[in-house]
Formats: C-alpha cells, sequence, structure tokens
C-alpha cells in the first residue's frame, strides 16, 4: 500500500495540537503526523499506559508531546488539561476533537445505557473539548495565528442505516454544529471543521456487537480497500497546514469502493 503522506517539511512548526482520543487509531496516528509537521502535541484520552507509549513514540522520533490522561465526559478534567497546555506550552492552535464511541443495536432492543455512553462521549465529550479549548483558539486568531477546531464526525452522519439510530444521531449533531461554529467564529478566524470518514481500520467496530451491524462491517472490510488511519490523519494534517484564509470546511473522506449509500440485504 502506498504511504499516506503528501505533506513535507515542518509545516506546523509552532503550532500547539490537541488531540482527544488519541490512545488508539485516528487519534494516535495523527498526533504522530502532527508532531513528525513539527507540532507540539499533547494527546487526551482515558487509556495512560497508551498515551505514554505514544509520547515515547514521538519523542523517539524527534517531536515533542505531552500526555495528560483525561475522560473527556468530565468537565472539570478537560479544563484542567487546558490549564495544563497553557501552562506548558502556552495556547493551543490547533484541537481535534476526536473522541468517540460507536455502539449499534436496534431502537426497539432499548439499550438505553449504550444510548446514553454514545450521547455523553460524542456529544457532551466533544463540548467539554469545545468549552476548555475554545479561548485558546480565539486567543490564537486575535493574535494573527493560525486556528483550527476539526471536529470527527462519520458519513454515518447523512447516510441512513438501519441500527445506526443513536450513533448517527450523534455524529449529524457534530456535523451541523460545526456548520453554526463556522457563523460565529470564521468572523473571528477560527478555522472550524469537520471530517466525515467512511470505513476506516479503527477501534470502532471492535465496540459492536449487533450481529447485522458487525456483518455489514465485516464484508466491507472483506470486499473493500477500506481507509487506514494514516490517511486520516494526512487528510487533518493538511486541513491545518492550509492558509489561515483558507477554511476546508467539511471534507467525506471514502475507500474509493465503498457505495456512498449501504443497502441491507
Amino acid at each position: 500500500m502506498m504511504s499516506a503522506a503528501l505533506l513535507t517539511g515542518t509545516p506546523l512548526a509552532g503550532r500547539v495540537a490537541v488531540v482527544s482520543g488519541a490512545s488508539s487509531g485516528m487519534g494516535a496516528v495523527t498526533a504522530e503526523r502532527l508532531a513528525e509537521l513539527g507540532a507540539t502535541v499533547v494527546v487526551l484520552a482515558r487509556r495512560k499506559e497508551r498515551l505514554d507509549s505514544l509520547v515515547k513514540n514521538i519523542e523517539a522520533a524527534g517531536g515533542t508531546a505531552l500526555a495528560l490522561a483525561v475522560d473527556v465526559t468530565d468537565r472539570a478534567a478537560v479544563q484542567s488539561a487546558a490549564d495544563q497546555v497553557a501552562e506548558r506550552f502556552g495556547k493551543a492552535d490547533l484541537v481535534f476533537n476526536n473522541a468517540g464511541v460507536q455502539l449499534i443495536s436496534g431502537i426497539e432492543e432499548l439499550k438505553v445505557d449504550d444510548w446514553q455512553r454514545q450521547i455523553d462521549l460524542n456529544i457532551t465529550g466533544l463540548m467539554n473539548v469545545i468549552a476548555a479549548f475554545l479561548p485558546h483558539l480565539t486567543d490564537s486568531a486575535a493574535q494573527g495565528k493560525a486556528a483550527d477546531l476539526i471536529n470527527t464526525s462519520s458519513i454515518a452522519a447523512t447516510r441512513i442505516l438501519a441500527k445506526f439510530s443513536i450513533y448517527s444521531g450523534t455524529k449529524a449533531y457534530i456535523s451541523h454544529l460545526t456548520r453554526l461554529l463556522r457563523v460565529e467564529l470564521g468572523p473571528k478566524m477560527v478555522c472550524v471543521a469537520t471530517i466525515e470518514p467512511g470505513m476506516v481500520d479503527t477501534e470502532l467496530p471492535d465496540h459492536v456487537t449487533d450481529p447485522d451491524a458487525s456483518k455489514l462491517m465485516a464484508d466491507l472490510i472483506h470486499d473493500i480497500d477500506y481507509l487506514q488511519s494514516a490517511d486520516i490523519a494526512e487528510t487533518v494534517a493538511f486541513m491545518a497546514a492550509v492558509p489561515r484564509h483558507v477554511n476546508l470546511t467539511e471534507i467525506t473522506i471514502m475507500p474509493t469502493a465503498q457505495a456512498m449509500s449501504i443497502t441491507r440485504r
């Protein structure tokens, strides 16, 4: 498989990037790539041992990183992390708001705990990160620096799939919220964007216990050349590397062979 790397040099030198959901998959690989391109990276997630390993890898490659074990559903903990970032590195000017979970079930199964977990992490967690780091971004923009808020959504935000109701609803929230945030933050020169991936090789499918959804994903993995986390990482890096007057607002990134809509048989 060809390397996903397209950017060269250190176009993100001097940037301070925060990546949530960084303990695995897209978050971890994106953190590594942002560091390779010159950014100082702060990684947030609950699994401290994974974050520590990620930071060691980044430092071994010559980068600068800090691990902060944080549950993004805990507003006070996220605010504390933001304060630590400011004290250690100055204000963050790039936030990849990436933490999320996918739990698929039929609505009549009434798996209300799964519903709540997705709402807590995918929506409340996302909002906690925004609340804590938005002052960093607006201050950076006011000083004439680049400022990027990139939220992770999904093609599920607009595709209609049985049993994906709650997950898709949370992702639709993220996509539309991002459009609305641009109305307020764009004039302040904060670039606000969402990335909507299709099938990516991440941990998310491992959380799926519904047999229909599991078969859907297994068939996709078998049938197509699906995206790698490095593909997402390079896309996020490019979104952040363009000049500050350019805002790539919504990027839908799909495996070439994945149909835009999927029907269940």
